[in-house]
């Protein structure tokens, strides 16, 4: 290929990222409700990328912005390779579901009727249920000279509806949303299968009760994604989270991006829909089947089908603190977690315990996205109660999670704890908490950092690793961060950390920089990275010059990736991976081979433009040698995968790995077992000596 360009565009590497989610739905080795969750998931992600990357490139072409990307193309360019791409995926999308997901559940006694199949006792059931329970949140929107066409809410099903009024023949157009707040399927009366009926397709049977009068001459299901990107002034803003919620409320009716119908809807009906609710610049899309594929989540949820779903795996405790205290057991030595193979009631537990111990004087702590009923904020307002100086930092700007934030950080303001709302045009991305804690020798503080969020739903089934340290190097730059957050301290130097947007691109080019250096005296150089996302040009740049100057490079990057690997005198010593499975990876690991003296780091920061400039990240050293081989085996296993690795070519797909002569690892059912057996080892010592792999032979 040409090396004109020598990056990927981002927009097409996410569409094949979520390619490789939606991979897992074809899966027949997975189960059949794990495929159901993968559709679905695939589903909301497109709607995302609709929302946010679409409606952006869509801004750009309306301003007219023109200038072509480092991948050689501008907006214009982008978004029609995008809608080629998409169309192709939902087309993959349908026949998947029609062809292989509706006949497996059929298998198993699920079965999706049209009102056509309903029978006289399921058609009785379903018009008694559509007058009890559906009728009275109807509300039909016809439009006619006195009433213009409706402002169609964001991701709402709806109804579009051709009328024939009786006593003039004139022909109107109706529309219909289909209720968000009821269940998107309804069971019918079945003696031997579950069935079941779609909301919309019982509304469609009962049409003429809200058009009395009327003649139906069509109807058919249409939905409307619109831009859905926050655009906020910090600096114009008096108040923040009073900004932010009326920016939220906004989204709901941001410009048209996307239409979907469905595949045999009226032509007319179409037509007038597109013409008064358009243009949809991010394309047109044609729906064989259901549109918004999303419900499929709730079908997970029914009861009695735990057999269909991947076996319950429960996270083990990570922290064996028996007759003592969790500061006693950190102040032994730093403890590395990895969710969600053991458990996130770890950090739960370090919270809580600070909450309730009378030595502890104060707890500062960031949030980015937290559970609905989160137990982290439920032990923060207590600290509070309980006289701990509490300091909070609250990221209203976590996109699509800021209604939540809101709700809990007037909760925490509430209980008296110190809020803050991040500094003005940075989002604060970075994981961090800190616990002071008077004790005989004096202050000592603990601190916890990781790569995920602290939220204990999502830890259930994000992959991260953090580190929960009382290292007093570590305690000094927790306390100089949250300095900085909170007030007018300006950071000149940290001890063992580094932050964006300040410093942290300079290290991680002087870390490149160091492998190249190695290699040009003679020593090998070898770089792993772990991360979700691959963007940064200056970046990407830099992994081109160590591959050229001959170091080993090998990323594992779950996302977009517009490095290209595989292209001779440039990248040829770079091979770039994507593991998509049961759990969303979502660690940051940084392994540098250092002359034979690895340097190990984790970060909250993938590298992009927005994590290294635009955000405050964190990066932190993985030093004690037992912790270091522990991560540095980590990266090793997820090499090793065979089962839920693709490798990335150098035209921007994705292959499987070629497994012949190779031994089967799925490296996340791996991480289970290595944790059963370590727990194992520590409640029977004197039965089982648990010896850690330094590597996987």
């Amino acid at each position: 290929m040409s090396v004109k360009y020598k990056y990927f565009n981002r927009e097409l590497s996410w569409l094949e990222f979520n390619d490789r989610v939606l991979e897992e739905a074809q899966d027949l080795k997975n189960p059949l409700f794990e495929r159901l969750k993968f559709m679905s998931i695939s589903t909301t992600n497109l709607d995302e990328f609709f929302m946010v990357r679409v409606a952006s490139l869509n801004d750009q072409i309306i301003a007219g912005y023109s200038k072509k990307d480092s991948s050689g193309m501008d907006p214009k360019e982008q978004l029609e390779k995008i809608i080629k791409r998409v169309h192709r995926m939902v087309s993959e999308q349908y026949n998947t579901y029609l062809r292989s997901i509706i006949p497996a559940m059929k298998r198993e006694g699920i079965i999706f009727k049209k009102p056509k199949m309903l029978n006289d006792i399921q058609r009785e059931y379903i018009k008694k249920y559509y007058l009890n329970e559906i009728y009275p949140v109807l509300t039909p929107m016809i439009v006619d000279k006195s009433r213009p066409f409706p402002l169609i809410l964001n991701k709402s099903l709806n109804i579009g509806v051709l009328v024939k009024d009786s006593s003039s023949d004139s022909i109107n157009f109706a529309t219909v949303q289909v209720p968000g707040v009821l269940k998107r399927f309804i069971r019918v009366p079945s003696k031997e299968c579950k069935e079941f009926i779609l909301l919309e397709d019982v509304i469609k049977m009962n049409l003429e009760s809200l058009f009395v009068g009327h003649e139906i001459i069509a109807a058919g299901c249409y939905r409307i994604t619109r831009n859905a990107d926050l655009s906020i002034d910090e600096e114009g803003a008096e108040d923040l989270l009073e900004e932010i919620e009326q920016s939220i409320k906004k989204r709901r009716w941001g410009n048209p991006v996307r239409l979907e119908f469905e595949k045999k809807i009226n032509h007319k009906l179409l037509q007038y829909i597109i013409e008064e609710s358009g243009p949809f610049e991010g394309g047109i899309y044609k729906n064989d089947g259901p549109i918004d594929l999303v419900f499929l989540m709730k079908l997970y949820s029914i009861d009695g089908y735990n057999h269909l779903k991947f076996e319950n795996n429960i996270p083990l405790p990570a922290i064996q603190t028996k007759n003592r205290n969790i500061f006693e057991v950190i102040k032994e030595k730093d403890i590395i977690l990895h969710h969600p193979f053991e458990s996130f009631d770890s950090v739960v537990e370090f919270v809580e315990s600070a909450s309730k111990d009378p030595d502890v004087l104060a707890i500062k702590q960031t949030l980015y996205r937290v559970s609905g009923n989160s137990p982290i904020i439920a032990a923060l307002t207590n600290a509070a109660e309980n006289g701990k100086q509490v300091t909070v930092l609250v990221e209203l700007k976590a996109r699509f999670d800021e209604e939540n934030n809101i709700i809990w950080a007037k909760r925490l303001e509430k209980a008296g704890c110190h809020v803050i709302y991040g500094l003005v045009g940075l989002k604060t991305h970075c994981k961090l908490l800190l616990v002071v804690r008077r004790e005989e020798d004096g202050i000592k503080r603990y601190v916890h950092m990781g790569t995920g969020n602290y939220n204990d739903v999502t830890a259930k089934f994000y992959t991260d690793t953090s580190l929960m340290t009382c290292n007093p190097y570590m305690g000094g730059d927790a306390s100089a961060i949250f300095n900085m957050i909170s007030g007018f301290s300006q950071i000149s130097k940290l001890d063992k950390m580094d932050i964006a947007p300040i410093g942290l691109r300079t290290k991680f080019e002087k870390l490149i920089k160091a492998e190249i250096n190695h290699v040009k005296e003679g020593n090998n150089g070898k770089i792993i990275v772990k991360m979700n996302s691959l963007v940064d040009d200056s970046l990407i740049a830099s992994l081109y010059e160590a591959s050229m100057a001959g170091v080993e490079i090998r990323l594992i990057v779950r996302g977009i990736c517009c490095l290209i690997p595989e292209i001779e005198g440039l990248s040829e010593n770079i091979e770039v991976r994507s593991i998509v499975g049961r759990y969303l990876e979502h660690s940051r690991i940084f392994y540098f081979y250092n002359a034979g003296n690895p340097k190990v780091f984790m970060s909250s920061a993938d590298w992009m433009p927005r994590n290294l400039d635009r955000r405050i990240e964190l990066l932190f050293p993985i030093e004690d040698k037992e912790n270091k081989m522990r991560i540095i085996n980590l990266l090793e296993i997820y090499l090793k995968d065979t089962e839920k690795t693709r490798l990335m070519k150098s035209d921007g797909s994705y292959i499987r790995v070629d497994k012949r002569g190779k031994e089967t690892l799925n490296a996340q059912e791996y991480f289970y077992d290595y944790v059963k057996e370590k727990v194992k080892a520590i409640n029977h010592p004197e039965i089982i000596e648990f010896k850690p792999r330094t590597s996987y032979e």
